[in-house]
């Protein structure tokens, strides 16, 4: 990897951190190079101008150039004002960037990726935590960064990072760490900047050469302002170590309605890849990184009683005495890991029912359930699963919830593989359902499914067997979604994302995951305080025998 030679020359330089720390967060009010950076490799190639409000970086043949801060950051605001390479800069990658040392580095980077006189430059994003990157953006500008300077921020915040240009957001890398993606927070970094030659790969994959009559290639940069939490000896200079409770307004910053919308613009006008959906790069599984209801499901019934609001990240279904509502995902799933985080219906939800499942189409259908059957305000609901192949269900165990479910949102997943089904509940196993075709039992592996949730009333037979029934004085009645995850291998035009069609060999920990023994000890204490059914043991349904899967498994 070119790139990562070049900052492995950067990192061969001595590193000096200055001894003055800013009681909480550091603010450059005036930039100046020679106090902030150090010019660390390039012979003379880069140079501070200016009494200190200028600096340059030079490409020839023999070398590029580069600096870095004085300061390392843990979470920070940097922002640098730059004048990329004019004219015919292909071949040439000028790059800012927040990196810390070793092998496992965390890393947050701008790469600007020249091109030939005339075609615009590529502007390159990244996020690395402990070493694992992947996680590309590219874009276009929407104007010329080589003829005026242009300001490039980084903002880092223990919940998000924020790539802006001019101020414009054009990218977004939340925390998610809540569905198992690294998220860097632990290690401080330093920024870096440099220019150098990558004509192997930069422009065009590496069908078009620097050319080096063009020589030398100049970089400009000013307005450095770093307002940040200082790491020196082992220590913060923010409280806490994390920043929180300091005035700087970036280590709580998120991106309002007004923001978001103009980051949408620019990603739908100007982005021109994104790993988010390359689905020939990461054959295997799909990963919902951020959860984002429009891109991700379709609200199918309900005349306007489902709604998806907060840019996405929220979706209510609703239920009055006309109708219920819900919604499906757009994508089929032959394997997968589901997780949805939903707060059910408050108060006297008698006669609800709120659902989250995994179904096929037709008659013998497959299907994977969690329904939340509603009550009377202070009794719980009911959590009943069951488990269908090729139409036949009978596989019933019901729980009540040692929580309230309608006071805040809890995560419920549906965890399906070739081997077993698992039903979790904030990562608490409820109920695991194995492959026990070895006894003749059947199992749900050969029919794509969608994910399905409603809201209606079922108050026939949901609350004490029919005799509650719903008050309609209550209505409408609302439950509430967020947090849609989708790890799993789609199934599209006959074929599954998956290799061999069936998820073997991928890297989804989720494709072969079991219980271990701490698992099977939080299910059975579940099982054994909160179980109220269980078909498996139910012999006045079963007079001719228990199925056979009840004393295998």
């Amino acid at each position: 990897n070119t790139r990562n030679i070049d900052k492995s020359l950067k990192m061969a330089h001595s590193y000096f951190l200055p001894l003055f720390l800013y009681l909480i967060v550091i603010s450059s009010v005036s930039a100046n190079f020679q106090r902030d950076v150090e010019i660390t490799w390039g012979d003379g190639r880069g140079q501070i101008t200016n009494n200190g409000e200028l600096l340059t970086l030079s490409l020839d043949k023999s070398s590029g150039s580069g600096f870095q801060s004085k300061n390392e950051y843990l979470f920070g605001k940097i922002d640098m004002q730059m004048k990329l390479v004019p004219g015919n800069s292909a071949g040439t990658v000028t790059t800012l960037y927040l990196k810390s040392p070793g092998t496992t580095w965390d890393e947050i980077d701008f790469e600007f990726l020249g091109n030939l006189s005339g075609d615009p430059y590529t502007l390159h994003t990244n996020v690395y935590t402990q070493g694992k990157g992947d996680k590309e953006q590219q874009f276009k500008l929407w104007f010329d960064p080589t003829a005026d300077f242009h300001t490039y921020t980084i903002i880092w915040n223990p919940q998000r990072i924020i790539f802006t240009v001019d101020g414009t957001p054009i990218r977004e890398f939340k925390n998610m760490e809540s569905v198992g993606t690294l998220f860097p927070k632990n290690q401080p970094m330093r920024m870096y900047s440099s220019l150098w030659n990558a004509d192997d790969w930069a422009t065009r994959g590496g069908l078009v050469k620097t050319d080096w009559s063009k020589a030398p290639f100049t970089a400009s940069y000013r307005g450095f302002n770093q307002e940040a939490c200082v790491w020196s000896n082992g220590k913060s200079s923010c409280p806490n170590g994390s920043g929180q409770g300091t005035t700087g307004s970036w280590l709580s910053q998120e991106l309002d309605s007004t923001a978001q919308e103009r980051m949408r613009w620019v990603q739908k006008n100007y982005m021109i890849y994104n790993y988010c959906t390359d689905t020939k790069r990461f054959p295997q599984v799909i990963s919902s990184v951020s959860a984002n209801f429009q891109r991700d499901v379709e609200i199918t019934w309900g005349d306007g009683r489902g709604q998806i609001t907060n840019n996405g990240e929220l979706l209510t279904l609703s239920l009055d005495k006309s109708s219920g509502s819900g919604f499906q995902s757009k994508n089929e799933y032959l394997f997968g890991k589901i997780d949805m985080q939903m707060k059910l219906v408050p108060g006297n939800s008698a006669g609800t029912v709120t659902t989250l499942y995994l179904k096929s189409p037709g008659t013998t259908w497959d299907e994977i359930d969690f329904e939340f059957l509603g009550n009377l305000s202070g009794d719980p609901y009911t959590l009943h699963t069951n488990v269908y192949t090729q139409g036949k269900g009978d596989k019933e165990q019901q729980f009540k919830l040692w929580f309230d479910p309608t006071a805040d949102f809890h995560t419920y997943t549906i965890l399906w593989n070739p081997q077993r089904i698992i039903f979790t509940v904030d990562g608490t196993p409820i109920r695991e359902f194995k492959n026990m075709e070895s006894v003749g039992t059947l199992f749900p592996k050969n029919q794509p499914m969608r994910m399905y949730s409603s809201l209606w009333n079922a108050d026939d037979w949901a609350t004490r067997g029919g005799l509650v029934k719903t008050d309609w004085s209550k209505a409408p009645f609302t439950a509430s979604y967020r947090g849609f995850n989708q790890e799993a291998c789609v199934w599209s035009n006959g074929k599954s994302s998956c290799p061999n069609g069936s998820g073997q060999g991928t890297t989804g920990s989720w494709l072969s995951q079991e219980l271990d023994s701490t698992a099977q000890e939080r299910m059975r204490w579940v099982q054994k305080n909160y179980m109220i059914y269980n078909y498996c043991t139910d012999t006045k349904r079963f007079p001719q025998g228990l199925p056979k899967e009840c004393f295998a498994a």
